[in-house]
């Protein structure tokens, strides 16, 4: 296993993960950890160290880990199931006993101990996604509610489309000098937090609208329905709600698809409406009742939780999901980059991390590199 460090990160990054198919089942002759250290010397101490211990960033600890999930990692790298031409030809010079002896040793060895509490300055996205959206609260309010006529409000805004709104405001895409000054110096990381912020907030009906006809504007809601949701509340992480939107607001973004706002569907849409049946529209979501965004947790504490129903169980010999608590930061956020990216074959992590910005998988990372390993 001597290789360049990048061959090293994408050989670790593949090797640790979770897996939601139906791997091996391991056999009851269990491995010998003496035997296991002979093979980890020859074959893995260059990258993971004797000890278990990646030796570089984003090199995962092994140490500690459970058992049947490193042998089922070996044993798919063996048998083709994962694609690294480094990892399948080892794996594939070992011999069934070799696989269970390795994972073996290194699920014998005592946790690492991380000194991450103390190098990694953990902040929550939403805490900070507070601390920032202050200068967003005399438009926005303080949740995100806005009493102002045409303003926006962004509580229990859908999280994927908050982020691009913002982004666009802070890259000029979208023509609004105020907004655009507010965000100048924020990167982008600083924008997720924003939006994590906002979206994790309850939203309150505005007043009723004071033009339009409701009743008129909702068959001409048929098609946006399709996007939008049942009665304006969107499903879909990247797609906004409408449901008790700001009457004003809505009619003046419906219109701006006319001229300046990109957006195939809807420019096509927008083409065929009169400025009536806008205003009818914009009323008829104006006035129904709003929901907040699915799947925004409020701290990362929470979101946490989600993961350790499958990270954090007690140890079982049939176990497959690998522990996270005391694992290197910069590899799990490699990690959780590839499964929301599609990168990494596992439909339930890929479905669990496909809203998580890399604010939220930063902030998921340190939390986890930051706690004793178990």
């Amino acid at each position: 296993m001597k290789k360049s460090l990048f061959g090293v990160i994408a050989i670790s990054l593949t090797l640790f993960g979770c897996s939601d198919q139906p791997g091996p089942t391991p056999t009851k002759q269990a491995g010998d950890p003496a035997a296991g250290k002979i093979i980890a010397e020859r074959d893995c101490k260059a990258c993971h160290g004797l000890d278990g211990k990646g030796v570089a960033p984003a090199i995962p600890n092994l140490a500690a880990q459970r058992e049947a999930y490193l042998y089922n990692s070996l044993k798919e790298y063996k048998d083709g199931q994962r694609s690294h031409a480094a990892l399948k030809n080892m794996a594939t010079n070992m011999s069934e006993a070799d696989l269970r002896n390795v994972a073996a040793y290194f699920a014998s060895l005592p946790p690492i101990a991380s000194a991450a509490s103390g190098d990694i300055k953990h902040s929550s996205p939403y805490e900070k996604g507070k601390i920032l959206a202050a200068a967003c609260t005399n438009c926005h309010g303080e949740d995100g509610n806005s009493t102002i006529p045409g303003t926006p409000t962004l509580a229990g805004q859908q999280p994927h489309y908050l982020v691009a709104a913002i982004q666009e405001y802070h890259q000029g895409d979208r023509a609004k000098d105020a907004m655009r000054s507010i965000l100048r110096d924020a990167d982008s990381a600083d924008l997720e937090s924003i939006a994590l912020y906002f979206a994790s907030q309850k939203p309150v009906k505005r007043g009723a609208p004071a033009h339009g006809d409701p009743a008129a504007g909702e068959p001409a809601t048929a098609v946006c329905g399709g996007c939008h949701g049942a009665n304006g509340v969107s499903v879909d992480a990247a797609t906004p709600s409408l449901a008790g939107q700001d009457a004003q607001y809505l009619e003046k973004a419906i219109k701006a698809y006319r001229t300046t706002r990109k957006n195939w569907g809807m420019q096509r849409y927008v083409a065929g409406l009169s400025d009536k049946d806008i205003e009818n529209i914009a009323a008829y979501y104006a006035s129904q009742t709003p929901k907040a965004a699915d799947q925004v947790p409020t701290s990362t504490q929470e979101l946490a939780a989600k993961c350790d129903r499958c990270h954090n169980q007690p140890a079982s010999p049939t176990m497959a999901a690998p522990k996270m608590k005391g694992q290197d930061k910069d590899y799990l956020v490699m990690a959780l980059r590839a499964y929301r990216d599609g990168k990494r074959e596992s439909s339930t992590m890929h479905t669990m991390s496909f809203p998580y910005s890399n604010a939220i998988i930063d902030s998921l990372a340190s939390w986890y590199a930051s706690q004793p390993a178990n």
